[in-house]
């Protein structure tokens, strides 16, 4: 009987094990590939880096150097060093210190119903009703135009010959005749800022929204039964806990309208006989007459004035990160 076949050993082929590499290669390795990421990130922010610096830093140090020196357009060759010489001339202009109180009331009176009107509308957007939304899309226009378009707008409505507002005041029997809104010194402020308070609430409407859909339903469903009103749950509920949101809100718009010239250039062009000129449209104006140093005098201390605007916004903002841990 023949004898049976071996067996045929069957070899399963190890894969190479790879020899790690040695301490001074392995670290070679990771510094060549942090170098090319950084290189990479580089080449990646190079143009916007050089884009910011080419269009806001270096018109910003233009403009700090130009304010102390005679820098004007009837006199490109003598731009020689003048000191504090520009900023002792704004302060001692008449109209200079008519436009800083052009300015509080054009900021008080346009924050204060821009508050009051988009608290009251957020409050009404916050419940569910029929067509909600269509109501959210109209209230949320405004802020999606452009604020010198607003003021060609509103310099229309408030024209003293053909104006709709003037229409509207004769047909109800507001008024007789017709009101030379944005030529009277006594009417034009008022018309302006009644423009940038429709302009504005659709701002605080959309944050405050977003502030109170954050208030949780249990501190509402609490407050009831305690027996509290709706008016107290808002005062003693709502704006507790929204209190920084409003404070941060309110800071940026404070900013926001102190350094909006766009709707007044759009309205009066800051008149009749500037009286209508807040800070930023009166250094605009000085601009557009050639005196280059004494509007960047003008326009370090309206940059003095928002900076301190913002570090009030930056502890606020400080204070709620804090108040979130």
């Amino acid at each position: 009987m023949p004898s049976p076949a071996p067996a045929i050993e069957r070899r399963t082929a190890v894969p190479a094990t790879p020899v790690p590499p040695s301490g001074g290669e392995a670290t070679r390795r990771r510094r060549e590939f942090s170098r090319r990421r950084a290189l990479t990130i580089a080449a990646f922010l190079a143009p916007a880096v050089a884009f910011v610096a080419l269009f806001t830093y270096y018109p910003m140090f233009s403009g700090v150097f130009g304010a102390f020196r005679n820098w004007s357009i009837y006199n490109i060759e003598n731009q020689s060093w003048v000191g504090l010489a520009n900023f002792e001339t704004i302060l001692r202009d008449a109209l200079f210190w008519k436009t800083i109180g052009n300015t509080v009331l054009w900021v008080l009176g346009s924050l204060v119903p821009q508050f009051v009107i988009g608290f009251a509308l957020a409050l009404w957007l916050r419940r569910r009703f029929r067509f909600r939304g269509v109501y959210q899309a109209l209230i949320f226009f405004p802020w999606a135009v452009s604020g010198f378009l607003i003021g060609i707008l509103f310099r229309w409505m408030f024209n003293g010959e053909f104006g709709v507002v003037n229409d509207l005041l004769m047909k109800t029997g507001l008024i007789d005749t017709p009101l030379p809104w944005l030529a009277d010194p006594a009417l034009a402020m008022p018309a302006i800022i009644v423009a940038n308070v429709w302009y504005g609430v659709t701002f605080f409407a959309i944050m405050i929204l977003a502030a109170l859909q954050s208030v949780p339903d249990e501190l509402y469903e609490a407050a009831a039964l305690d027996g509290t009103t709706k008016a107290l749950a808002l005062w003693h509920v709502t704006i507790p806990y929204i209190r920084t949101t409003l404070t941060l809100i309110v800071l940026l718009r404070v900013i926001w309208i102190f350094n909006f010239p766009d709707l007044i250039f759009g309205m009066t062009g800051g008149g009749p006989a500037g009286q209508t000129h807040i800070v930023t449209t009166y250094m605009i104006e000085i601009t557009q007459q050639g005196d280059y140093g004494r509007a960047s005098a003008l326009g370090i201390l309206v940059l003095v004035v928002l900076m301190v605007f913002a570090s009030f916004y930056l502890l606020a903002t400080r204070e709620r990160k804090e108040a979130h841990r």
